[in-house]
């Protein structure tokens, strides 16, 4: 169990070393904190045209809304359950504004090619196509909450479609369409494409369920030196169907690990690439949480 301790220490590193933001979406989401000074917080990643940017995704660096920054933007949103914020129909107007012909929206568009970005955000060969990055992730918050607008059904169908062409895939692809068949309202298909994806996972080697057995050589290629996916970077929540893919046994160390792997500091530490030290900061702060609300999910918190 997370003790009090250790919740104290991470307290301590988001108040040192957070955004803003960061440090009020802690504070509500284990102090008691206002969620209307989250909402102070999140607005001031908020452009005119609707959308989101600024930074609020650590790795897009420059000013413009990006889709990206929309689906960080909806997490919180989410989180403090405040999806009839107005923001949100703005946030959907400016994808409505981005999304290409499939239906998806891209990662990255145009504007976010000429300013300081992780390095493996590279501009596509030909016109910018959707991606399940982010579109999964946004159309799961959407079904989630049961948002009805015109941007939702061209995207579920992109996402059906995304899914199901799945043979060779990577860890993050993975988890997007986690993030949208967790919450899409055809309980059986999801099932059965979750299930089908769960092997991919594992016959693909990109998931390492021993922590102990780890080793650089174990990254997927093309991805940076120890950067390791685990059973609950798949299974965040209890209730993903992710889950289905792992032992009690398995779920539980992983549990017991990544609670060990609180750092010196109070903070927890990514495992993804490192290319700007301000960026990192950030993430730190956001994963922080992440990794919090992972362990609470699963009751391993005196919160």
């Amino acid at each position: 169990m997370l003790d009090k301790n250790q919740l104290e220490n991470a307290r301590q590193f988001i108040w040192r070393a957070a955004r803003v933001v960061d440090r009020r979406r802690f504070d509500f989401l284990f102090e008691g904190g206002s969620a209307d000074h989250v909402l102070d917080a999140l607005r001031a990643y908020r452009n005119e045209d609707g959308g989101f940017g600024q930074g609020l995704e650590p790795d897009i660096r420059g000013p413009e809304s990006q889709p990206l920054q929309v689906y960080a933007a909806l997490l919180v949103l989410d989180e403090i359950d405040r999806f009839d914020s107005p923001m949100l129909e703005s946030a959907l107007n400016y994808l409505a504004a981005v999304t290409a012909p499939d239906g998806g929206v891209p990662a990255l568009v145009p504007t976010g090619y000429h300013v300081p970005h992780a390095p493996w955000m590279s501009p596509p060969d030909a016109a910018t196509p959707g991606s399940l990055l982010p579109t999964g992730g946004i159309a799961g918050l959407l079904h989630k909450h049961g948002v009805q607008h015109p941007w939702l059904g061209p995207a579920s169908a992109f996402c059906w479609e995304a899914i199901g062409a799945i043979q060779t895939t990577h860890p993050y692809e993975v988890k997007f369409a986690l993030a949208f068949l967790d919450q899409a309202p055809e309980r059986e298909r999801a099932e059965r494409e979750a299930e089908r994806l769960g092997k991919l996972v594992r016959e693909q080697n990109l998931v390492i369920v021993d922590r102990a057995t780890a080793s650089d050589d174990m990254s997927p290629p093309g991805y940076a030196p120890g950067e390791f996916h685990y059973p609950v970077d798949y299974a965040r929540h209890p209730s993903s169907l992710a889950r289905r893919w792992f032992t009690d046994l398995e779920i539980e160390q992983n549990l017991l690990d990544l609670e060990r792997e609180q750092c010196e500091d109070g903070g927890w530490m990514f495992n993804w690439g490192k290319w700007n030290e301000a960026s990192t900061i950030e993430s730190r702060g956001a994963y922080t949480i992440q990794v919090l609300q992972t362990l609470r999910g699963y009751g391993l918190d005196d919160a």
